[in-house]
C-alpha cells in the first residue's frame, strides 16, 4: 500500500474547532497526519473534529489556549509535544476580526485583533521552531486573506494584521530556512463558513459574481493548498503566498462587465 503523503507527520492548527481550520485539520488528518487540534472556547467544536479524525484512524487530541497569550501557547505546546513527542507541521489559522470603521475602533479592540491573529502566529511559530530545528525539518503555513493585497472598509485591524503576517512569513522563512524550517502563507480569497455567512444576505451569491472561477470558496480548497506546502515534494517552496480564491485579488476593478 502507497504511503500517505504525511504519513508519520504530526501537526498542530490552531483555531481548528470550526471553519476553514477545522477543514485544514481534517485534510492534514486524511493525508496521514496526527493532529492537534487547538481551541479558545469552542470546546463542543474541538471534541467534534478530535472525533472525527480518530474515527480516521489518526491521533487527535483537543488543546486549550489563547494563541495570544505566552503561557498558554507554552502550554499548549507542552501538552502537544508530550503527546506527540515531535512536531513537524504548525498551521497558524487561529484569528479574530472586528468589523467596525477606523473611526470608531477601540483600542482594545485593535489590540485583542492584533493579539490574536500577529502576535499569535509569531508566538507558535517562534515555539514550533524551536522544536523543529532539532530534527532539522518542519513546515509552518499561516493562514493570510484577501487583506493581505486588498484595503477592505471597516476591517483595518484584521487587514492590519493579516499585512504583518505576510510579511512575518518572509522573514521567517529566510531565517528558519538554514534550520531545515519552511514558512509559507495560504491567503484564501471569498470564503464560506459559518462567520462569512453572516456578512451578507447571500454570501456565495455575492461573491461568486466578483470572482473568475464563479463560485465561492469552501474550507476544503484551503486545506488542499496548506496540505500540498506540508509535503515533502514541496522542500524547494519557502517564503510564498499561495492566493487560494478563484481569481478574485487578481481581478482588478472593472468597470465594464
Amino acid at each position: 500500500m502507497t504511503a500517505l503523503p504525511l504519513q508519520s507527520k504530526t501537526a498542530l492548527v490552531t483555531g481548528a474547532s470550526k471553519g476553514v481550520g477545522k477543514g485544514i485539520a481534517l485534510e492534514l488528518a486524511r493525508q496521514g497526519a496526527d493532529v492537534a487540534v487547538n481551541y479558545n472556547s469552542d470546546a463542543e467544536g474541538a471534541a467534534a473534529t478530535v472525533q472525527t479524525i480518530q474515527a480516521m484512524g489518526r491521533r487527535a487530541i483537543a488543546v486549550q489556549g489563547n494563541v495570544g497569550k505566552k503561557a498558554d501557547v507554552d502550554a499548549v505546546f507542552d501538552r502537544v509535544l508530550a503527546e506527540f513527542g515531535r512536531l513537524d507541521i504548525l498551521v497558524n489559522n487561529a484569528g479574530i476580526q472586528t468589523w467596525k470603521p477606523l473611526l470608531e475602533l477601540e483600542e482594545a479592540e485593535w489590540d485583542r485583533v492584533l493579539s490574536v491573529n500577529l502576535k499569535g502566529c509569531f508566538l507558535c511559530t517562534q515555539r514550533a521552531a524551536r522544536a523543529m530545528k532539532d530534527s532539522g525539518i518542519g513546515s509552518i503555513v499561516n493562514i493570510g486573506s484577501g487583506c493581505n493585497k486588498w484595503a477592505f472598509p471597516n476591517l483595518v485591524d484584521y487587514t492590519a494584521s493579516k499585512g504583518g503576517i505576510e510579511q512575518f512569513t518572509k522573514v521567517a522563512a529566510v531565517e528558519l530556512g538554514p534550520l531545515g524550517i519552511r514558512v509559507n502563507c495560504v491567503a484564501p480569497g471569498a470564503i464560506e463558513i459559518e462567520r462569512t455567512q453572516n456578512e451578507a444576505g447571500d454570501y456565495a451569491g455575492t461573491w461568486s459574481r466578483l470572482t473568475p472561477r464563479r463560485r465561492v470558496g469552501l474550507p476544503a480548497d484551503v486545506a488542499h493548498a496548506v496540505a500540498f506546502l506540508c509535503e515533502d515534494k514541496t522542500d524547494f517552496i519557502t517564503g510564498q503566498t499561495i492566493w487560494v480564491d478563484g481569481g478574485l485579488f487578481t481581478r482588478p476593478a472593472w468597470p465594464y462587465d
